[in-house]
């Protein structure tokens, strides 16, 4: 999608697609099992459109990428985990909250 090689079109029809997936309008969802099926296949297709409708030369050089683990969508998933681990330490870092209850008030420690 943020390759500027890839034409318009494709990346407007993508984008349709996954605004019509997350959208809270979902006409044959009281449909069992194909009410669920319609937002898998939509997904589906609208990859499959993308891929074909893009240059050859440039869906070649991605997968390339991609099966190096050099693409970027490697170098993204790579930063969302160092974010990810970088907010964790954060938390860790400031220490536990007690849950309540659990905290021992200091008329408990002192002998009576």
């Amino acid at each position: 999608m943020r390759d500027e090689r890839v034409p318009v079109g494709p990346k407007v029809a993508t984008g349709a697609a996954l605004f019509l997936i997350v959208s809270p309008l979902d006409v044959p969802a009281w449909i069992p099992v194909i009410g669920d099926l319609d937002v898998l296949a939509l997904g589906i297709l609208a990859v499959k459109v993308f891929v074909d409708a893009s240059p050859e030369r440039v869906v070649e050089e991605h997968r390339d990428a991609l099966q190096r683990g050099d693409s970027l969508f490697d170098r993204d998933v790579r930063i969302g985990l160092a974010l990810v681990g970088r907010g964790i330490r954060r938390l860790v870092s400031r220490g536990r909250p007690s849950l309540p209850g659990t905290a021992i008030r200091e008329s408990e420690d002192k002998p009576a």
